[in-house]
Protein backbone atom coordinates (compact mmCIF):
# COMPACT_ATOMS: atom_id res chain seq x y z
CA UNK A 1 0.00 0.00 0.00
CA UNK A 2 1.26 3.63 -0.41
CA UNK A 3 2.44 6.43 1.87
CA UNK A 4 0.59 9.60 1.19
CA UNK A 5 1.24 12.89 2.63
CA UNK A 6 -1.77 15.10 2.45
CA UNK A 7 -2.39 18.51 2.98
CA UNK A 8 -5.70 20.29 3.86
CA UNK A 9 -7.33 23.23 2.66
CA UNK A 10 -7.48 27.07 3.55
CA UNK A 11 -10.36 26.44 6.22
CA UNK A 12 -8.02 23.98 8.19
CA UNK A 13 -7.73 20.26 8.88
CA UNK A 14 -11.62 19.59 9.04
CA UNK A 15 -13.47 16.54 9.94
CA UNK A 16 -13.93 15.96 6.08
CA UNK A 17 -10.37 16.25 5.69
CA UNK A 18 -9.83 14.10 8.50
CA UNK A 19 -12.67 11.65 7.19
CA UNK A 20 -10.86 11.50 3.95
CA UNK A 21 -7.95 10.44 5.18
CA UNK A 22 -9.72 7.92 6.84
CA UNK A 23 -11.18 6.11 4.30
CA UNK A 24 -7.96 5.93 2.49
CA UNK A 25 -6.32 4.44 6.02
CA UNK A 26 -9.45 1.86 5.98
CA UNK A 27 -8.18 1.23 2.39
CA UNK A 28 -4.77 0.21 4.11
CA UNK A 29 -2.30 3.42 2.82
CA UNK A 30 -0.40 5.35 5.41
CA UNK A 31 -1.89 8.62 5.53
CA UNK A 32 -0.42 12.07 7.15
CA UNK A 33 -2.06 14.65 7.70
CA UNK A 34 0.23 17.81 8.82
CA UNK A 35 -2.31 20.70 10.34
CA UNK A 36 -0.41 23.67 9.18
CA UNK A 37 -3.34 25.91 11.27
CA UNK A 38 -2.57 24.60 14.84
CA UNK A 39 -5.91 23.01 15.18
CA UNK A 40 -7.71 26.12 14.01
CA UNK A 41 -10.28 25.31 11.18
CA UNK A 42 -12.18 28.27 9.36
CA UNK A 43 -16.48 28.23 8.67
CA UNK A 44 -15.27 30.44 5.22
CA UNK A 45 -12.77 30.45 3.03
CA UNK A 46 -12.12 33.88 3.16
CA UNK A 47 -11.98 33.55 6.55
CA UNK A 48 -9.36 30.83 6.24
CA UNK A 49 -7.47 33.37 3.71
CA UNK A 50 -7.32 35.91 6.37
CA UNK A 51 -5.77 33.70 8.82
CA UNK A 52 -2.84 32.31 6.08
CA UNK A 53 -2.47 35.71 5.43
CA UNK A 54 -1.71 37.44 9.08
CA UNK A 55 0.22 33.74 9.49
CA UNK A 56 2.14 34.26 5.79
CA UNK A 57 1.40 32.08 2.94
CA UNK A 58 5.37 31.09 2.87
CA UNK A 59 5.96 30.84 6.56
CA UNK A 60 2.90 27.98 6.26
CA UNK A 61 4.30 26.27 2.78
CA UNK A 62 7.81 26.63 4.44
CA UNK A 63 5.64 24.24 7.61
CA UNK A 64 4.60 22.14 5.25
CA UNK A 65 7.57 21.32 3.52
CA UNK A 66 9.20 20.50 6.80
CA UNK A 67 6.99 17.93 7.13
CA UNK A 68 8.13 15.63 5.06
CA UNK A 69 11.92 15.84 6.00
CA UNK A 70 10.85 13.43 8.94
CA UNK A 71 9.28 10.90 6.48
CA UNK A 72 11.06 8.39 3.56
CA UNK A 73 11.00 9.57 0.20
CA UNK A 74 8.85 6.88 -1.08
CA UNK A 75 5.49 9.33 -0.74
CA UNK A 76 2.43 10.12 -2.92
CA UNK A 77 2.30 13.85 -2.13
CA UNK A 78 -1.45 15.08 -2.01
CA UNK A 79 -3.35 18.55 -1.39
CA UNK A 80 -6.66 20.25 -1.07
CA UNK A 81 -6.59 23.50 -2.87
CA UNK A 82 -4.35 25.45 -0.59
CA UNK A 83 -2.26 22.35 0.54
CA UNK A 84 -1.99 21.83 -3.46
CA UNK A 85 0.79 24.57 -3.55
CA UNK A 86 2.94 22.47 -0.81
CA UNK A 87 2.08 18.73 -2.27
CA UNK A 88 3.00 19.59 -5.83
CA UNK A 89 6.23 21.78 -5.18
CA UNK A 90 7.55 18.64 -3.30
CA UNK A 91 6.23 16.19 -6.10
CA UNK A 92 8.26 17.86 -8.17
CA UNK A 93 11.26 18.46 -6.39
CA UNK A 94 11.74 15.90 -3.89
CA UNK A 95 13.45 12.69 -5.20
CA UNK A 96 11.23 9.83 -4.64
CA UNK A 97 8.15 10.85 -5.23
CA UNK A 98 5.52 7.64 -6.03
CA UNK A 99 2.48 10.39 -7.47
CA UNK A 100 1.16 13.37 -6.62
CA UNK A 101 -2.95 13.76 -6.43
CA UNK A 102 -4.10 17.74 -6.75
CA UNK A 103 -7.45 18.23 -5.75
CA UNK A 104 -9.07 21.50 -6.61
CA UNK A 105 -5.86 23.57 -8.05
CA UNK A 106 -2.80 23.01 -10.17
CA UNK A 107 -0.22 24.92 -10.56
CA UNK A 108 1.92 25.72 -13.60
CA UNK A 109 4.58 22.98 -14.04
CA UNK A 110 7.01 25.72 -14.25
CA UNK A 111 6.25 26.96 -11.22
CA UNK A 112 8.67 24.51 -9.48
CA UNK A 113 10.55 23.21 -12.79
CA UNK A 114 10.86 22.99 -16.54
CA UNK A 115 8.52 19.77 -16.66
CA UNK A 116 6.71 17.29 -14.96
CA UNK A 117 9.06 14.79 -13.35
CA UNK A 118 9.13 11.04 -15.49
CA UNK A 119 7.84 8.66 -13.92
CA UNK A 120 5.81 10.53 -11.32
CA UNK A 121 2.22 9.87 -11.99
CA UNK A 122 -0.22 12.58 -10.89
CA UNK A 123 -3.62 13.10 -10.76
CA UNK A 124 -5.78 16.49 -10.86
CA UNK A 125 -9.56 17.04 -9.54
CA UNK A 126 -11.48 20.09 -9.87
CA UNK A 127 -15.42 21.21 -10.86
CA UNK A 128 -15.77 22.70 -14.13
CA UNK A 129 -17.57 25.50 -12.56
CA UNK A 130 -15.60 25.99 -9.41
CA UNK A 131 -14.34 29.96 -9.60
CA UNK A 132 -11.16 29.00 -8.09
CA UNK A 133 -10.50 25.95 -9.85
CA UNK A 134 -11.29 27.94 -13.41
CA UNK A 135 -8.65 30.01 -12.72
CA UNK A 136 -6.48 26.82 -12.56
CA UNK A 137 -7.51 24.62 -15.39
CA UNK A 138 -5.37 25.92 -18.21
CA UNK A 139 -2.13 24.51 -16.15
CA UNK A 140 -4.16 21.17 -15.54
CA UNK A 141 -4.69 21.04 -19.12
CA UNK A 142 -1.64 21.93 -19.91
CA UNK A 143 -0.02 19.22 -17.10
CA UNK A 144 -1.79 16.56 -18.27
CA UNK A 145 -0.60 17.14 -21.93
CA UNK A 146 2.60 17.34 -21.22
CA UNK A 147 2.91 13.78 -19.70
CA UNK A 148 1.26 10.29 -20.14
CA UNK A 149 1.51 9.79 -16.36
CA UNK A 150 -1.10 12.67 -15.85
CA UNK A 151 -4.61 12.34 -15.60
CA UNK A 152 -7.23 15.28 -15.47
CA UNK A 153 -11.17 14.77 -13.92
CA UNK A 154 -13.45 17.55 -14.29
CA UNK A 155 -16.62 17.00 -12.79
CA UNK A 156 -19.84 18.75 -13.11
CA UNK A 157 -20.88 21.93 -10.40
CA UNK A 158 -19.15 24.41 -9.04
CA UNK A 159 -17.87 23.51 -5.32
CA UNK A 160 -15.05 24.07 -4.28
CA UNK A 161 -14.21 22.01 -1.55
CA UNK A 162 -16.86 19.46 -2.48
CA UNK A 163 -15.01 16.07 -0.86
CA UNK A 164 -15.37 17.66 2.65
CA UNK A 165 -17.84 16.08 3.79
CA UNK A 166 -17.67 18.28 7.02
CA UNK A 167 -18.69 21.65 4.71
CA UNK A 168 -21.75 23.11 2.37
CA UNK A 169 -20.46 22.40 -0.42
CA UNK A 170 -19.55 18.71 -0.11
CA UNK A 171 -20.79 16.60 -3.19
CA UNK A 172 -21.69 12.78 -2.17
CA UNK A 173 -22.17 11.72 -5.78
CA UNK A 174 -18.21 13.69 -6.93
CA UNK A 175 -16.77 12.69 -3.57
CA UNK A 176 -17.04 9.68 -3.94
CA UNK A 177 -15.92 9.27 -7.69
CA UNK A 178 -13.40 11.33 -7.01
CA UNK A 179 -12.35 8.74 -3.59
CA UNK A 180 -12.70 6.55 -5.88
CA UNK A 181 -10.58 7.36 -8.38
CA UNK A 182 -8.01 8.08 -5.50
CA UNK A 183 -7.61 4.41 -4.31
CA UNK A 184 -7.04 3.15 -7.72
CA UNK A 185 -4.15 5.48 -8.17
CA UNK A 186 -2.38 4.41 -5.14
CA UNK A 187 -3.13 1.04 -4.89
CA UNK A 188 -1.08 1.17 -7.83
CA UNK A 189 1.45 2.57 -6.48
CA UNK A 190 2.80 0.13 -3.40
CA UNK A 191 5.67 1.30 -1.34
Amino acid sequence: MAEVLLFHHIQGLTDGVRSFADDLRESGHTVHTPDLFDGRTFASIDDGFAHARDAGFDALRARGLAAADPLGPDLVYAGFSFGVTIAQRLAQTRPGARGALLMYSCLPVGEFGSAWPDGVPVQVHGKEGDEFFDEDLPAARELAASTPDAELFVYPGEQHLFADSSLDAYDPEAAALLLDRVRTFLALRPR
